[in-house]
């Protein structure tokens, strides 16, 4: 492996030697390995702490200009592009329903299902987890185990600068339907958002289950249930609402990963 990341850092820094075969080849190598789950983007040191490999998402950056548009026909459907999709679900033990789409590069687990939905490459979907429908999980994205990405979700990719950590939803979450999860976002384990919420680096993430509200950027508590909210900032022109998002509590111990989003909010006397 220290072979194949040496060829990558080197092709990096001088483009002209992707003209040579070997370097071609190296590139490629990284790509089938993403795309089987040898290697992954980001992998995990512990809860909320997430190492990137780097070299990883400059060889997806690689692989893109030594790849040709092709034709690609699925049916009646007619796409050009440069990137394959994904094939042999059956073997690989992933229920794909149609019109779900996973680029080749991307690695989807056995026992994950995809709903009409997208992965890009380079992204990574746990086993047991769910990807609804019109649900995105962009490039370089990472989803655990068990989790549900409810219809509609949009979950960005992140892919330069190589070093910027990708949006990562740890195991056994649930991000209710039309949230949007950018630029880095970590939700650890078993956090539960509700519906709409949207997440960004710059968004106050506000704890007010406390006498005083703690702040967060780019990251959820685990077993925090967060919903839409505002707060009031003044600009020249007068008072205004800016949107922000709420932790208003965590999961109970009643609450456990196979229940729903709607009961787990329910809990707050949230209705969704």
């Amino acid at each position: 492996m220290q072979d194949l990341i040496q060829i990558i850092e080197s092709t990096w820094e001088n483009r002209d030697l992707l003209k040579e075969q070997q370097n071609k080849e190296a590139v490629r190598e990284v790509i089938a390995l993403l795309d089987s789950g040898k290697i992954r983007v980001a992998e995990r040191i512990t809860q909320g702490e997430w190492k990137v490999n780097d070299w990883i998402k400059k060889a997806i950056l690689l692989y893109f200009p030594i790849s040709e548009n092709k034709k690609i026909m699925a049916g009646d459907l007619e796409f050009f592009d440069k990137i394959p999709t994904k094939k042999n679900y059956e073997e690989a033990g992933v229920r794909a329903v149609p019109h779900a789409i996973a680029r080749y590069g991307s690695f989807v687990e056995s026992g994950a299902i995809l709903m009409p939905s997208y992965v890009n490459i380079g992204a990574y979907v746990g086993s047991g987890s769910m990807i609804d429908t019109w649900a995105t999980v962009g490039s370089c994205a990472q989803v655990g185990k068990n989790v549900h990405i409810a219809g509609g979700v949009g979950i960005g990719g992140v892919l330069e600068p190589p070093q910027a950590a990708p949006n990562i939803i740890e195991d056994n979450c649930f991000i209710g339907s039309r949230c949007i999860i950018v630029e880095g976002t970590i939700i650890e384990e078993e956090a539960v958002l509700g519906a709409n919420v949207v997440i960004t680096a710059s968004t106050h993430i506000i704890d007010v289950t406390q006498s005083e509200p703690v702040q967060y950027k780019a990251r959820i508590p685990a077993r925090s249930v967060v919903i839409p909210g505002s707060y009031t900032k003044q600009y020249p022109a007068g008072e205004y609402q800016v949107p922000c998002a709420l932790i208003i509590g965590q999961r109970k111990p009643s609450t456990d990963k196979k229940v729903s989003l709607n009961d787990a909010l329910r809990d707050f006397g949230v209705s969704v």
